[in-house]
Parts: C-alpha cells; sequence; structure tokens
C-alpha cells in the first residue's frame, strides 16, 4: 500500500509541478443507463421525467480508490398543462398535452480520485427540435447548456511528498469552480449520436485561489453513438460506443465499444470493451416504472491484482408513462 501512495504522490507532483491542476471527471460504465450524466442535451429527450441514483465504486478494497455518487432529475416541460373544468353535472373535462421542445434537469454529485474530491452541482437546460418522425414518434435535434459549480479539494494526509516543496506549500486546498458544459445530439427510435464538451471556460472562474500557481482544468469531450436492430419479435440488439478525449491526452483517446441485447425491452445484458483498460459486464431489469442495472469491470490491467474489481449500480423511476395516471407530466 506504500508502494502505490508513492505512485499517487508522483502523479500528483508531475501535475502540480508542471503548472496544470488536472481535475479528473467520472467514469460511468452505463452510460447509456443515463446518458444525461454526460450529455446535457438529452435532458427529457425521451419525455419522461427521470430520477436517477448512479453509485460507482472503482478499484474496491484499495485506498484511495475512485468512487462516483449521483443523484439525477430530468423532464420535459409541457408545451400545454392539462386542462380541468367543471360542468353543470359536474363532470371533468381533460385536455392532454401536446409534447414540448424545452428539457430541465440537473444532479448533485460527489466525486472520490485518490487525494482530489470533488462535490458540486449542476442545472441544465436543452431544447429538442422536430427533425420529422420515424415510426410516428418525432426524431429530435438537440442542444444543451450545463451551468456547474463545485469545489475542488484536495488532501494530502497520510501523502508522501518532500515537506519543503514551494509549491505544495503554497497552493490552496480547496477551490470553488463555476463552470459550463455543451452537448449537442440526434435521437430516433432507432438510432442516437452525441457530442458534448465540459469546463468551457477551463476553470477561469476559480474562487478562492489565492496562490501564484497557474492552474486550468482540463476540457473533456465526449462521442456517443449507438442503433438498435431487431433480432426476433421479442429481442433487439443493441451496439454502442462512447468515446472520450481530453486536452491534455487528446492524442490517446479511450473507447467503450458495448453491445446489449433486450429481452421485450424489460431485461437486458450486455458487455463492454474499454480500451487499455477493463471489460465490463452489465445486467439490468425495468419493472412497472423502476429500472435496476449492475456492471461489473474487470480490470484488465496489474491494479487487478490488488483490489476486487469496480462495481456500479443504477437505479432510476420515470414517471410519464400513462397520461390518465400522471396527468402533470408529458408523455409521448
Amino acid at each position: 500500500m506504500r508502494y502505490l501512495k508513492s505512485i499517487l504522490s508522483a502523479i500528483v507532483l508531475c501535475f502540480i509541478s508542471g503548472a496544470a491542476f488536472a481535475q479528473t471527471v467520472p467514469m460511468y460504465s452505463q452510460y447509456i443507463m443515463n446518458g444525461f450524466l454526460i450529455n446535457p442535451s438529452f435532458a427529457g429527450r425521451d419525455g419522461y421525467t427521470t430520477v436517477n441514483l448512479t453509485v460507482r465504486e472503482q478499484w474496491v478494497g484499495m485506498t484511495g480508490a475512485p468512487s462516483t455518487y449521483a443523484v439525477s432529475f430530468q423532464t420535459r416541460i409541457l408545451k400545454n398543462s392539462f386542462i380541468s373544468k367543471s360542468t353543470a353535472v359536474r363532470k371533468k373535462i381533460v385536455k392532454p398535452t401536446k409534447g414540448g421542445k424545452v428539457g430541465l434537469g440537473g444532479y448533485v454529485f460527489n466525486d472520490n480520485n485518490a487525494i482530489f474530491h470533488r462535490t458540486g452541482f449542476q442545472l441544465v437546460y436543452a431544447y429538442h427540435i422536430p427533425m420529422g418522425r420515424t415510426e410516428g414518434v418525432p426524431n429530435d435535434l438537440s442542444f444543451g447548456l450545463a451551468m456547474t459549480a463545485y469545489q475542488l479539494a484536495v488532501n494530502i494526509n497520510g501523502l508522501i511528498y518532500d515537506q519543503a516543496d514551494p509549491v505544495l506549500l503554497s497552493y490552496d486546498r480547496s477551490v470553488f469552480i463555476p463552470d459550463f458544459n455543451f452537448g449537442a445530439s440526434f435521437t430516433t427510435t432507432r438510432y442516437y449520436v452525441g457530442f458534448a464538451m465540459t469546463n468551457l471556460l477551463r476553470g477561469s472562474l476559480m474562487i478562492a485561489d489565492t496562490s501564484n500557481i497557474n492552474r486550468s482544468e482540463l476540457g473533456n469531450f465526449y462521442i456517443t453513438g449507438g442503433i438498435k436492430f431487431p433480432l426476433a419479435p421479442d429481442w433487439i440488439l443493441e451496439p454502442s460506443a462512447f468515446i472520450k478525449a481530453s486536452d491534455m491526452f487528446f492524442k490517446s483517446v479511450q473507447m467503450d465499444l458495448t453491445a446489449r441485447v433486450y429481452y421485450k425491452e424489460d431485461y437486458w445484458a450486455g458487455i463492454s470493451y474499454r480500451t487499455n483498460d477493463a471489460i465490463i459486464a452489465m445486467l439490468g431489469l425495468k419493472y412497472d416504472r423502476f429500472y435496476f442495472a449492475y456492471a461489473f469491470d474487470f480490470t484488465l490491467t496489474d491494479i487487478r491484482k490488488q483490489s476486487y474489481g469496480t462495481h456500479e449500480l443504477s437505479f432510476a423511476v420515470k414517471f410519464g408513462e400513462s397520461a390518465r395516471r400522471y396527468r402533470w407530466i408529458n408523455a409521448y
């Protein structure tokens, strides 16, 4: 374990001494379960009001291993609300709503990675432009802008480093960083593609940074895409891809290549390959309006010898499938 701390120390000192305060971002294996966490244009894209909980414990059993906790909410704003009027015979007449173009969402998160700890929130506005229909369902070209704000804290307790290092002695251990993320996507009933980028301001609005160190946040770039193929009346195959890159490591692009099989859209299983990192097994099920999913990352690097793997759990509840049952929520 002391050997691992030494490695972490070397990595941290390389970043700080290089005058770049690099912030890693959370990693999600089940990005299909809640694409809203990586692309703000997905807010409200399916017409449901959704509450989602994601818990990810990476490299279980290893001290200082990454962990992520996120709770999100998203919805589609109604174009016309339901109208209820009383008649002479005290009957109610209900006028159904029409689909709106505006999606709203937000989430709070806590992300820990070795000595780095990030806690904050994100508020999202998305606008969906109808682009024809597929099988009677609107195709949407969507754009999203997210305002994010988080506290970035560094805890060097137990870290092995040069106690006389002037850089470590002068920088703030906690800063508050507001920033913006952007996303765009095109969605149909058969396929979707999306592009997103984070930290548009590159952390230039850091608050409480009183040191003279030139810090900056990394910008991250995401490309997602997937397509569904009917295999049989009750079976669907969905291959997808998730491409990730950042300012600093743009030449070292990482990809998640995934294939999932659905049965009656109520049960699914899949496997994913993350380049130079892991093979991921996924299982999920839907019961009524509740969704449960689990993923296990089998690490391919030597770090697997020091951990019990990576576990990710997702739970979601979706409202709005029945307009008669949920009259206050838009549903397609």
